[in-house]
């Protein structure tokens, strides 16, 4: 089925995506995992999204997750798997979700059968998923799907979130983008992260975020001011397009009626998160 252009990156970027992410600028995640034990701030990131595969290493996160620096990675794994077990953080993980969800949309969104409307129509487009070359995603499908709707919501867009990633991830390969120029590039665009949360979560220093700017400026991507040139954009645009081409088929298997609505409910709950506080006022921009 032929779906209007770019409905389901839109979908992806507003509804999707930030839905998921909401967990991990949640308190609320923050107290769960230190009830394990796992009190460092990137610990807890590397280990909540990584638990799904068992107890990896360094070198597993690093190439699924891509633009995290190495030795940052082996700073806080295998380790922290002697703190607290996968099973465990992925219960927490789940928990922490439970409560971030409630607190963020409310009672009544919760109870709400729009609510039930969209973790059914996010489902469904998990339906079309594939596993292949899909390590992320894969990992977190073999997780069983919680039975009350907002969790049933949260999972479906935690699969569809990886989904994509693991599809981008292809898309930085053939584009040609390392993981700090993917980072750089992304901020340029003013809708990645702000280099200080580069730097916070995936571990970079201010003289990698340079490194990477000047081999960017070498290729004609990045102007001298950090901004990107009309090459940059076009970068930019056919990873964009890329991603988009790998990750279609649960947006084809949900249909441009189903993936419309599904825009329209999450982008609502999405709104009324952000509105609660649910992500740093600093924390996507170039600054």
């Amino acid at each position: 089925m032929t779906l209007p252009p770019r409905a389901a990156r839109r979908c992806w970027h507003t509804a999707i995506n930030p839905l998921h992410s909401t967990i991990y600028f949640s308190p609320d995640l923050t107290t769960e995992l230190a009830s394990l034990g796992v009190t460092h701030r990137v610990a807890v990131n590397l280990a909540t999204r990584s638990a799904a595969m068992g107890a990896v290493g360094p070198g597993a996160v690093t190439a699924t997750f891509y633009n995290y620096r190495h030795d940052t990675v082996a700073a806080h794994l295998p380790a922290v798997w002697d703190v607290a077990a996968p099973e465990q953080v992925l219960a927490a993980r789940l928990r922490a979700a439970d409560t971030t969800m409630r607190r963020l949309l409310g009672p009544a969104v919760i109870d709400s059968p729009e609510l039930a409307e969209a973790a059914d129509l996010a489902m469904r487009a998990t339906e079309g998923c594939t596993r292949h070359a899909r390590a992320l995603y894969a990992a977190h499908a073999d997780l069983p799907v919680p039975a009350t709707p907002h969790l049933r919501l949260w999972h479906a867009t935690t699969l569809l979130r990886e989904h994509r990633g693991d599809g981008h991830l292809a898309a930085l390969l053939l584009t040609g983008l390392d993981p700090l120029e993917a980072l750089v590039s992304h901020t340029a665009t003013g809708r990645g992260m702000t280099p200080k949360w580069v730097k916070s979560i995936r571990g970079w220093q201010q003289e990698d975020l340079d490194a990477a700017a000047a081999r960017l400026r070498a290729r004609g991507i990045l102007e001298p001011d950090g901004e990107l040139t009309d090459e940059g954009r076009a970068v930019r645009e056919r990873l964009e397009t890329e991603t988009d081409r790998l990750d279609a088929a649960p947006y084809e298997h949900l249909g441009a009626q189903g993936l419309a609505r599904l825009a329209e409910l999450g982008g609502g709950f999405v709104q009324q998160a952000v509105v609660a506080g649910a992500f740093p006022r600093d924390l996507f921009g170039k600054a």
